[in-house]
């Protein structure tokens, strides 16, 4: 079919750029069996429509099939970090920056984030980044700027001085003695990126004597004796207590609470969302592409104790309202003293108490978007992780409670060394083809194989400058650091897969981990959510999704109209329950229907003896007869036999990545997989960062598919066997789905169907008059430019 040019412009909020589409024309229409002879008879007629002038885009946005409930219609972008350092708050000072990623990537959105002793609240960096994203978006890229609470805590505090974030730290004393006893607690002194340098520390500037309690030996008989103490000192770096003498209190033991304030606001703060929104407000004259929330929740701990707990009063109040009769002060003695054991008292308090915390800080995120949409436009993006120690231990819980799941992004997103079954399990999440994890190093070499395997892992990188920071500071080339060999070139050509990728990767195995287990810290899978079960799945080829069994009391995680548990777009062949000790009625609930459904094959991790309030819990009678409790080692082995013995084909095998903050498993650089839409991904560059020569034929549903290409060789055919899709790094030739391409230069190509079935194409740095068995399938060629190096 020969296609009459039509010329459209595409506008986003952040960028706008001109693409070539096409309409049908039913005046020619010409087939032939034989690709061969076709192209010997439309040569001719295929040189006199060539299109005039070309233009070489840096970057395009084109309608990307299938996303119908995806919010971002269009292939994912390049994503890339930015750091404001006092360079960048100079008169002009953003120029280089926006130039030189303008020059040697490609990429379309830049997460921008203050690292100086600025606030955003202060209206000389509003303005600075309003001539930055007017600058940005000059040069086809858009900024999605830090816009957190955490770059205002001053105006905060001077606005609410009573809703900072407070920190009880609990310490316990014998009152054994005869004499006053004096008790001194210190305070907490935090930080993170967002009290960067000079900027100021989350460290407690204030304290107050919260309770005091007295019990025996075993815990009981407790009694309030806070009235019968003495404050003799207090600020915030220690608070000074006197608990007299007293017969009475003889052979006994006290729990000291001692609550101080940090210099960050308060995770319950009834005031914090509209803060929030009116600090979004403040720029909503500046283009910008987006915001973001970096990392969000309590103050981070990198060595969390049990004896120090997160306390407000408005979260005392969430607590009585989800808790009638019950005083979190009063039951933050439950939670601090081990002597209460596996009492249900002791267990309900903790497991109220951190399903507060993950549903709070999730609260707060989603909020967040919400009003960047409704004050930037729906189009704007809400960018960067929930993550912040980037593995499921007990820093992180006692972060966010483990909300990853529940933080809204258009983008899944991760970071650092984020086990792939939690990137793979937020794409499906958020409907997003693919997801996205900031990475950084020291050594430019990592980010190479980096790229390919988040590639066959179904993500990207947000690229992070080499690291350390300091380098930010002190030497002026390292900006050209990610920018020099050939790692960008590289990126441009794993970014034609965007433009053919519309679901995200298939993993056939869902491994649901009870949430409420692996967050409370009496248990002893305590921040065990199952790894050991999916790192053996993904090191075997058949990789597997983690989702917290808090996603099937949402709504999310479902049983879909098939029969099958579904997860976003994804049917699971099997799944498997792990530890779900704790749990509601309502994951029996769900595990039965799966049973009736009879598509999913189902698996149990673990114990349930108790349910959500520690009451006993018998889950023989809940539970299918089929889930009987098994090990992990059963119940790898007994996917992995299931999934051969039902004829699935794994993918790239893994290996362990012991890097940062636990072991998991990562894919090779070089290898296969599969996306939900059918596409499969052939991907090389275990040799060359530009990728491996790739010659060879693979079956596809019965289907024969051969490619002569370079890093990547990707495909999708309908059920009948004709080509949907197709993206090739240096492709030479390609034989499949009804069609045979013979180029005499190898060149990069993305080439797809749109919604209305007419062919698109994709030429990257190539030059000239598209080749002529190109032209035969497709006139509304688009041309890209390859980011010239910085060497």
């Amino acid at each position: 079919m020969i296609a009459k040019c039509e010329q459209l412009i595409f506008k986003r909020k952040f960028m706008s750029c001109i693409v070539v589409r096409k309409k049908r024309n039913s005046m020619l229409k010409i087939t032939c069996n034989k690709p061969v002879l076709f192209l010997i008879l439309i040569a001719p007629l295929i040189a006199t429509l060539t299109t005039k002038a070309q233009h070489y885009n840096r970057s395009i946005q084109v309608e990307l099939p299938e996303q119908v409930n995806n919010l971002i219609k269009t292939p994912q972008p390049g994503v890339g970090c930015w750091f404001w350092v006092e360079q960048e708050f100079k008169p002009e000072g953003y120029k280089p920056f926006i130039d030189l990623y303008a020059k040697h990537t490609n990429f379309q959105l830049l997460t921008t984030f203050i690292r100086h002793d600025r606030w955003v609240s202060d209206p000389t960096v509003h303005d600075q980044v309003k001539e930055a994203a007017s600058y940005a978006r000059s040069k086809n890229m858009g900024i999605v700027f830090d816009l957190d609470i955490r770059h205002s805590r001053e105006s905060f505090r001077e606005k609410y001085p009573g809703e900072m974030q407070e920190l009880v730290r609990m310490r316990e004393i014998d009152l054994k003695g005869t004499k006053t006893i004096t008790l001194t607690i210190e305070g907490m002194e935090l930080g993170d990126h967002y009290t960067f340098g000079p900027a100021p520390d989350y460290d407690s500037y204030a304290s107050r004597l919260l309770r005091v309690y007295s019990y025996d030996d075993l815990g009981n008989d407790v009694q309030d004796i806070t009235n019968n103490c003495h404050i003799e000192h207090a600020d915030g770096k220690t608070i000074k207590v006197t608990i007299p003498y007293n017969e009475g209190n003889k052979g006994r033991k006290a729990s000291v609470m001692a609550a101080f304030t940090m210099f960050t606001p308060d995770v319950f703060s009834p005031h914090l969302p509209e803060v929030e929104r009116s600090l979004l407000e403040q720029y909503a004259d500046v283009p910008l592409a987006g915001a973001s929330k970096d990392e969000w929740g309590f103050p981070g701990r990198f060595d969390p104790s049990t004896s120090d707990l997160w306390y407000s009063e408005s979260m005392a109040k969430a607590y009585a309202e989800r808790r009638p009769g019950h005083n979190l002060a009063r039951d933050m003695l439950l939670m601090f003293n081990d002597k209460y054991g596996k009492q249900p008292a002791r267990l309900a308090a903790i497991n109220h108490y951190m399903q507060m915390v993950w549903q709070q800080s999730a609260k707060v995120e989603n909020l967040y978007y919400q009003s960047i949409k409704e004050i930037f436009g729906d189009e704007a993006m809400v960018m960067t992780h929930p993550t912040w120690i980037p593995f499921p231990n007990n820093r992180e819980i006692f972060k966010n409670g483990l909300d990853w799941w529940s933080v809204k992004r258009d983008l899944a997103q991760t970071d650092e060394t984020t086990p792939y079954c939690v990137r793979t399990a937020l794409a499906k999440k958020w409907n997003s083809p693919l997801w996205y994890n900031m990475y950084y190093n020291s050594d430019l070499n990592k980010y190479k194989s980096e790229l390919w395997q988040s590639l066959l892992g179904g993500g990207r990188l947000n690229y992070h400058q080499l690291f350390p920071y300091p380098n930010w500071l002190t030497n002026p080339e390292w900006n050209k650091g990610l920018l020099k060999d050939s790692l960008m070139q590289a990126e441009s050509r794993v970014q034609l897969l965007n433009y053919i990728s519309t679901k995200p990767i298939d993993c056939p195995v869902a491994v649901i981990f009870g949430h409420t287990a692996a967050i409370n810290w009496t248990e002893s899978g305590f921040a065990d959510v199952g790894l050991k079960i999916t790192d053996k799945l993904w090191e075997s080829g058949f990789y597997a999704d983690l989702i917290p069994s808090s996603e099937i009391e949402n709504g999310s995680l479902k049983i879909g109209e098939d029969g099958s548990i579904q997860y976003g777009a994804q049917h699971y062949a099997a799944a498997v329950l792990y530890n779900p000790e704790y749990e509601q009625q309502g994951t029996a609930e769900f595990f039965a229907k799966a049973e009736a459904g009879n598509k999913t094959k189902l698996f149990r991790v673990g114990s349930w003896s108790k349910d959500f309030d520690g009451t006993p819990f018998d889950s023989a009678l809940a539970l299918p007869t089929t889930m009987k409790e098994m090990d992990s080692n059963q119940a790898m082995n007994g996917v992995i036999n299931f999934l051969q013995d039902e004829g699935f084909e794994p993918y790239t095998t893994c290996t362990s990545n012991n890097a940062g903050y636990g072991s998991s498993m990562v894919p090779g650089v070089s290898g296969q997989m599969r996306l939900l839409d059918g596409t499969v991904i052939h991907a090389s560059g275990e040799h060359s960062v530009m990728g491996d020569p790739i010659q060879k034929t693979f079956e596809i549903n019965g289907h024969h598919v051969t490619f002569d290409a370079i890093g990547i060789a990707a495909v999708r055919l309908t059920e009948q066997g004709q080509l949907e899709a197709i993206a090739a790094g240096g492709l030479k030739s390609f034989q499949g789905g009804g069609l045979e391409i013979f180029l005499p230069d190898r060149v990069d190509v993305a080439l797809w169907k749109d919604n209305s079935g007419v062919w698109q194409g994709i030429l990257q740095g190539h030059e000239g008059v598209v080749p002529e068995a190109l032209q035969m399938i497709c006139k509304n060629w688009i041309r890209l430019k390859v980011p010239a190096s910085a060497r």
